[in-house]
C-alpha cells in the first residue's frame, strides 16, 4: 500500500477550514502501534461513515518529556515518521499540536473549548479509555463526554487492545522489547518492523577498506535499541529497498571510546548514499556486539553475519499494510 498525502499541521489553530468538522483521534501514538490502530481504525470508520474528514491530534514534543526533562523519552516514532505511518492508514491530516508547560496548564475545559470546539470544530472525538488531559490531568473519559453532550460532539472510547497472550500492547512495553534487542518481538507488536530514519554520514571509512562499506546513521541519543548485529533492510529516498546487515553500537573493536552508531553495510550495493536520508527497518537479532581480538576476527565474523542476515531477509513476510508500505 503506498503512503497517502497527509497534511502536517503545526498546532490546532492552523487547521485548514476545508479539514474542519473531521472526525479527530486523539493520543500520542508514538509507535503508531496495534494497540493504538484500535483508536485509529475506529476514527477511520467513523469518518468513512460521517462523511467528514479523518484526523490525528497529537502533541509534540512528548508530553513526559516536558513534564521530566530530566529523562529523556526514547521516541519510536519521531513526527515525520509518525505522520508517515498515518498517511499511509488513510488520515486526512496529523495535528501536531505544540506541548508547552503553557499548554499543559491549561484548564481541561479550555482544552474543549480551545482546541477541538474553537480550532477543530470536530464533530467527534475518538480516544483510549484512559485518555487524561488538562491541568493536572483533571479532565478523563467521563468529563470529555460530558462535555462532547453539552458542546454537541460525539465521543467514542477504545479499550485497551490486548496480544494474543492477553497482554497489553503499549509504547513502553515495545521500548523494553526493543532494549533487549528482539526486533522480531517488536515487530509483532507494532505491527511492522521497526524503522529508524536519519542521513548517512561519512565514518572512517574503515569498513570499506575491510570489504564491508557501510552507510552510517547517528541515531538520538536517547534511542534505547540494544547495541548489537541486525539483518535490516535500507530505503533510499528514491523509495529502492536494499538488504543489509547493520551493526549499532561504538565498535569496541576499533575504537574505546566512540558514540553509538548504526552502520549498514548494504548487500550488492555501490552507489554514494552520504548526505541522502534513509530508512533502516530491523528483521532480525543475530548477536550483541562484542570486542575481537584483531580485524582478522572481526572480519570473519562479519562474513559469518553477511551470510546470516541474507538467509534470514530471503524468507520474510509483511505483516500488515504499514509493514509493505515500509519495508517491502
Amino acid at each position: 500500500m503506498p503512503t497517502l498525502s497527509i497534511q502536517r499541521v503545526p498546532g490546532a489553530d492552523n487547521l485548514p477550514d476545508a479539514l474542519r468538522g473531521g472526525v479527530v483521534a486523539i493520543g500520542n501514538f508514538d509507535g503508531v502501534h496495534r494497540g493504538h490502530r484500535a483508536v485509529l481504525d475506529r476514527a477511520l470508520a467513523d469518518a468513512k461513515r460521517r462523511g467528514v474528514a479523518a484526523l490525528v491530534l497529537t502533541f509534540d514534543p512528548h508530553p513526559r518529556s516536558v513534564f521530566h526533562p530530566e529523562q529523556p523519552i526514547y521516541i519510536l516514532t519521531p513526527p515525520a515518521m509518525r505522520a508517515k505511518l498515518l498517511g499511509t492508514l488513510g488520515f486526512d491530516a496529523v495535528i501536531e499540536q505544540p506541548f508547552t508547560p503553557e499548554f499543559a496548564g491549561h484548564p481541561a475545559d479550555q482544552f474543549v473549548d480551545e482546541t477541538l470546539v474553537a480550532n477543530l470544530g470536530i464533530s467527534q472525538a475518538v480516544t483510549g479509555f484512559d485518555f487524561h488531559f488538562g491541568k493536572n490531568r483533571q479532565g478523563g473519559p467521563a468529563f470529555l463526554m460530558a462535555a462532547g453532550e453539552a458542546r454537541g460532539f460525539g465521543v467514542a472510547l477504545v479499550d485497551a487492545f490486548r496480544d494474543e497472550g492477553a497482554e497489553i500492547i503499549s509504547s513502553s512495553r515495545i521500548r523494553a522489547v526493543l532494549g533487549e534487542g528482539n526486533v522480531a518481538e517488536a515487530a509483532g507488536l507494532l505491527g511492522y518492523r521497526y524503522t529508524v530514519e536519519a542521513p548517512i554520514t561519512q565514518g572512517r571509512q574503515l569498513g570499506r577498506t575491510l570489504g564491508f562499506p557501510t552507510a552510517n546513521m547517528v541515531l538520538p541519543s536517547e534511542n534505547g535499541l540494544a547495541h548489537g548485529i541486525y539483518a535490516v533492510r535500507l530505503r533510499r529516498a528514491d523509495g529502492s529497498l536494499h538488504d543489509g546487515v547493520a551493526s549499532f553500537g561504538r565498535r569496541p573493536t576499533v575504537e574505546s571510546d566512540g558514540e553509538p552508531l548504526l552502520e549498514t553495510f548494504v548487500f550488492d550495493f555501490s552507489d554514494n548514499l552520504y548526505g541522502e536520508t534513509c530508512a533502516v527497518s530491523f528483521f532480525g537479532h543475530l548477536r550483541g556486539e562484542e570486542k575481537f581480538d584483531g580485524l582478522d576476527a572481526l572480519l570473519e565474523q562479519m562474513k559469518k553475519d553477511e551470510a546470516q542476515a541474507r538467509a534470514l531477509l530471503g524468507g520474510v513476510r509483511p505483516y500488515s499494510d504499514l509493514d509493505v508500505a515500509i519495508a517491502f
